[in-house]
């Protein structure tokens, strides 16, 4: 499995929907420590491509998507339609720049200028064994090709909330991956609903499984990866916080996890225990530090 990482991180193009201009000294430093390309993609592109997807295709990947779900909350069907046309547009924009990861400014130089939140794109990506990510997080993105090249599976992009109480982590985003068994995997329990902190756009919140043992990581530049492990307790279903949780039970101590917490937000929460796999890639690799932040 290191191996097949290292070839995968190597082989790996992240696409970068923006307008801003890259940071060229991290893009230099993941190229040269990987092999990972990152590439900006500009509007133009994403706008021509969803223009050429045919309607008719759109139509009926939204009547895959609806009929798959649980139910259909507060998305209008135009919404839906939007997002599925735009996700087709994202798989053939992906297979023109030879990439394997797409991410977008959505909330920043991106915003409300693409026809529909990218987040069934990016779901819908991971699904395939591609790789969707948020906000124009390329340390996820990142994250994102390592543990699909560990495991196969992709990540849970996420924000934490603590639970002391309970040693305990909510993990929460709008955008929750439905095949995080991998693309071959069964599809877990889904509902279409608005993005919650806008009200609006459309997502699925996804119910992962309970009792499943998960490792959450992050790659800080291009030296460290801190991670920690656990086990989902609850799929929580409340109208607070983003759309798509899971309380994770931390191995070691939750207080600590909290105090370690550094470099931003956001995670890649992965099914499995992959501590060995990890250590052995590192090792393998070299000039890679692994820190429990739990520990």
């Amino acid at each position: 499995r290191p191996i097949r990482c290292l070839h995968h991180l190597r082989e790996a193009k992240i696409c970068n929907v923006t307008a801003n201009k890259p940071n060229e000294a991290y893009v230099k430093a993941v190229a040269d420590k990987f092999g990972t390309q990152i590439s900006v993609v500009d509007l133009k592109k994403v706008l021509d491509a969803y223009e050429a997807v045919d309607p008719a295709a759109a139509e009926a990947e939204t009547a895959r998507w609806i009929a798959g779900a649980e139910k259909v909350m507060e998305p209008p069907r135009d919404e839906i339609f939007r997002s599925c046309r735009l996700a087709l547009a994202f798989e053939k924009l992906l297979e023109a720049e030879g990439g394997t990861v797409l991410t977008a400014d959505c909330y920043g130089s991106m915003y409300r200028k693409l026809p529909a939140f990218p987040c069934v794109g990016f779901v819908r990506l991971n699904d395939m064994g591609l790789g969707g990510c948020c906000e124009s997080d390329l340390s996820c993105c990142l994250s994102h090709v390592l543990i699909q090249g560990l495991t196969g599976k992709p990540g849970f992009i996420s924000d934490p909330t603590m639970d002391e109480s309970n040693d305990a982590i909510i993990l929460a985003h709008c955008l929750g991956s439905r095949k995080m068994d991998g693309p071959a995997g069964e599809m877990a329990p889904y509902r279409l609903r608005t993005i919650m902190e806008r009200q609006e756009g459309c997502v699925p919140q996804v119910f992962m499984r309970v009792g499943q043992r998960v490792t959450q990581l992050i790659t800080v530049g291009t030296d460290t990866i801190r991670y920690f492990t656990g086990t989902v307790i609850e799929a929580p279903d409340v109208e607070r916080g983003c759309r798509t949780k899971i309380t994770v039970r931390v191995d070691g101590h939750a207080g600590k996890l909290w105090l370690n917490w550094t470099a931003g937000l956001h995670r890649q929460t992965v099914y499995g225990d992959i501590r060995k796999e990890l250590e052995t890639l590192c090792r393998m690799k070299g000039g890679i530090a692994l820190i429990d932040e739990a520990a």
